[in-house]
């Protein structure tokens, strides 16, 4: 049997901090699990930030089969909140790809580790239905109170329109004569 192929995902927040200890203690834990490491992945930034460049290659990776499991130091190394971690571990598991965070001792290759990662997910998805809910009955709340939604209503003086495309105006020339976006225009004048 061939060992599992493992991703080693490192972050420190600053330049002045190095990554030595996560590498050192998630190289020794693969060792340990008799994992071949593939690559070990490390960026040195702030965790809130959308883009990481390493991380966005993990995930670039992982969806080509380059590994089966990734493993991480902490949560938070990885993950910039709950939600970006779910998706993260959602993503993982419907590629087959096993999950460790060394520091929480979770695993998602052990039974344990599935238990955890599926009360997360009812915690996430509990969160998402409640965000709904209350997003639902505001508006409901603001419709009571006459807010209307969606775009606002323009108004479209048709008859100059056509005139001036009789004319030989492009639309992009009407739009701009009369005031209001082409692709509205259009759409007005294709209504008479």
């Amino acid at each position: 049997m061939k060992p599992k192929r493992v991703a080693l995902y490192v972050r420190v927040s600053t330049g002045e901090q190095n990554a030595d200890l996560q590498v050192n203690e998630l190289s020794e834990y693969a060792a340990f699990r008799k994992w071949q490491t593939v690559e070990t992945y490390a960026d040195k930034m702030s965790g809130a930030k959308d883009r990481r460049p390493a991380l966005d290659r993990l995930m670039a990776d992982a969806k080509r089969g380059k590994f089966d499991a990734v493993a991480v130091w902490r949560f938070d190394r990885f993950a910039r909140s709950t939600s970006h971690l779910l998706r993260a571990l959602e993503e993982f598991a419907a590629l087959g790809i096993d999950f460790v965070s060394l520091k929480e001792s979770i695993d998602t290759s052990t039974p344990t580790g599935k238990m955890i990662f599926t009360v997360l997910a009812a915690v996430a998805e509990l969160e998402r239905s409640t965000i709904r809910e209350r997003v639902i009955a505001g508006q409901r709340a603001a419709k009571r109170r006459g807010v209307r939604f969606g775009r606002p209503t323009v108004e479209v003086d048709t008859d100059r329109a056509l005139k001036l495309r009789e004319e030989g105006l492009s639309w992009r020339n009407i739009a701009a004569e009369i005031g209001v976006p082409k692709d509205t225009l259009i759409r007005h004048c294709a209504a008479v």
